[in-house]
């Protein structure tokens, strides 16, 4: 008998609580581990921050946006890929994102199949830059 493949966990930070649900089902659905997370303190206040494969992290939430939470896992040393994701583009997110770290920049409401892809294509590649 074979061992069954060990799945990628990813770990969802969005404050809209339909995105979250949405994200879950969409990753879950095609064989991802999945842990939500409504802020980026509620992440960073949870002792298993560093356990997963990939991060999806929206950029626009209160109090902590998505490049200073993804700052403070590069702080913590975490080094997964991360993949943020907004509804907000503006011209010199990518870059500031790029420069905190951040692996892809998507769109959230073109977010199905292609966030996949970014998960799959982030995690082949492994860890940030």
């Amino acid at each position: 008998m074979r061992a069954s493949p060990i799945k990628a966990m990813i770990y969802v930070v969005d404050d809209d609580s339909d995105v979250l649900g949405s994200l879950q089902f969409l990753l879950e659905t095609d064989g991802f581990d999945v842990r939500t997370f409504k802020s980026g303190a509620a992440l960073l206040g949870d002792e298993a921050s560093d356990g997963a494969d990939c991060f999806v992290i929206d950029y626009k939430m209160p109090s902590m946006n998505g490049l200073d939470l993804v700052r403070c896992l590069r702080d913590r040393e975490i080094s997964a890929p991360v993949i943020l994701i907004t509804g907000h583009l503006d011209e010199q997110l990518s870059e500031r994102a790029a420069n905190a770290g951040v692996r892809y920049v998507l769109h959230k409401p073109l977010l199905d199949e292609s966030l996949v892809g970014h998960i799959r294509g982030a995690l082949e590649k492994g860890t940030c830059h």
